[in-house]
């Protein structure tokens, strides 16, 4: 891995010079073990410890296939998906990878007894497979975690509707937690110049969630002048969809729960911003009761921040804690996205508010590839900035997991593979300075 890194961190070296390096035989990767499925078996969701069940492993370097390319990762992070490999919840992703075995010999790599787990990554491309064209060795990229197959009719409109569509280091294996990553080549992206590894790795899977489920028509199509409320709005997914929000003229109404994600939203540039925790919204009487009150309550702090006019549009992700209160609080004809469940699957709202005022609940699935490429465009020119707070080395990403997991975070955190420190890997250093206040802005709360 020595050269590896040696040829990535000098300028001179060439396409000719990353195809010439020798691949290592084997790689570090944060890996979770089959035998181990059922280990937090009893214990309450928050009682799992992503600690307890991450490895870091040594594992062999991948068979590299048609239209794929191996990518030496100098950086990756933590996504909620992450956190549910790691307590393996709802299910352990050992079925995805078993199932995902079964469609063709080659398929059959990522059927193992572990699971290189990780769906960000930064990083350089050190080898491609027969039929690709639009990469070399030597490129520095960024992927996006869809993986798909397109051999269906049914993908080729929206590659999300593939029936063979999955997310890459969660139903795939050789994930980007990892010093070595196996993506498709139709993963890969340019990586933005003015960033470093670690903050070019953190906007991936959240960056191109947030723009198909607000932005793009896919999702909810925004537009200027829409009132979106978005719940976690200073956290990996919410972080995102605010900056969108103001980016497109919208009117972001923040919902956050401590003070100090309250003023990561004001600095981004939000106005309208709710603590719910401070004004004690409580949309649950007990497990089973919701409470129609809170909801008015809650629907009447969002109209005095937009002029008296209701919700547009609801960035939904918390699931079954607040379905209820977005259903209720959204105008009629407005639009709920949803694309997580975080607090519950099971979603609970009066169907009435629904149906009688013509509202419309979009389900909406991280993103398709051109969705993903003009997410990563944005942050490129430097409209959309990464919302990386913290970086932890790849020996510690169970303690990420777990601050993801207890939601002791801002933003997104950041894994270091490869590269041996942070701010590494800028290339336009003027442009970085034009920016470099929203580039830290969470690193500085």
């Amino acid at each position: 891995m020595k050269e590896i890194l040696d040829a990535i961190q000098s300028q001179d070296s060439t396409a000719a010079d990353f195809a010439a390096l020798s691949l290592p035989e084997s790689y570090r990767a944060i890996t979770v073990h089959k035998d181990e499925a059922e280990m937090f078996a009893g214990l309450e969701t928050r009682d799992k410890d992503p600690r307890k069940s991450i490895h870091l492993d040594d594992v062999p370097v991948p068979e590299l296939g048609p239209g794929e390319a191996l990518v030496a990762v100098m950086a990756s992070s933590v996504n909620y998906n992450s956190v549910w490999t790691s307590i393996f919840e709802p299910v352990s992703t050992f079925s995805f990878l078993e199932r995902y075995g079964k469609l063709s010999e080659l398929t059959k790599r990522h059927d193992l007894p572990y699971h290189v787990i990780g769906s960000d990554l930064a990083g350089v491309v050190l080898r491609t497979g027969p039929g690709v064209n639009a990469w070399n060795p030597g490129d520095e990229v960024v992927a996006h975690c869809l993986s798909v197959e397109l051999e269906s009719s049914d993908g080729h409109n929206d590659t999300m509707l593939d029936p063979e569509q999955r997310i890459w280091g969660f139903e795939t294996n050789f994930g980007g937690l990892a010093e070595i990553a196996l993506v498709k080549s139709n993963q890969l992206m340019p990586k933005p110049k003015h960033l470093s590894w670690e903050e070019a790795a953190a906007p991936g899977l959240v960056n191109s969630t947030a723009y198909r489920q607000l932005v793009s028509r896919n999702g909810a199509g925004m537009k200027q002048g829409d009132n979106v409320l978005i719940w976690g709005a200073s956290g990996g997914l919410g972080s995102y969809a605010t900056q969108f929000a103001l980016a497109g003229g919208a009117n972001p109404i923040c919902v956050v729960s401590s003070p100090e994600k309250a003023e990561i939203c004001r600095a981004m540039g939000a106005e309208a911003v709710i603590d719910r925790n401070a004004e004690g919204y409580r949309f649950w009487k007990d497990e089973r009761t919701q409470d129609p009150k809170e909801w008015k309550r809650f629907g009447k702090r969002i109209r005095e921040f937009t002029g008296g006019e209701d919700i547009d549009i609801v960035f939904e992700h918390p699931g079954r804690e607040t379905f209820g209160a977005s259903v209720y609080v959204t105008r009629k004809g407005g639009t709920i996205t949803t694309c997580a469940s975080t607090s519950g699957y099971m979603h609970e709202y009066d169907n009435r508010y629904l149906w009688m005022s013509l509202k419309r609940i979009i389900g909406s699935h991280f993103a398709n590839y051109r969705e993903a490429w003009e997410a990563n465009r944005l942050i490129a020119k430097g409209k959309i900035h990464p919302t990386l707070s913290k970086t932890y080395s790849l020996e510690d990403t169970g303690q990420a997991a777990y601050d993801v997991h207890r939601n002791l975070h801002q933003g997104k955190v950041g894994v270091l593979a490869l590269a041996p420190r942070e701010g590494l890997g800028v290339r336009d250093q003027e442009m970085r300075e034009q920016h470099i206040d929203a580039i830290n802005r969470f690193r500085n709360v």
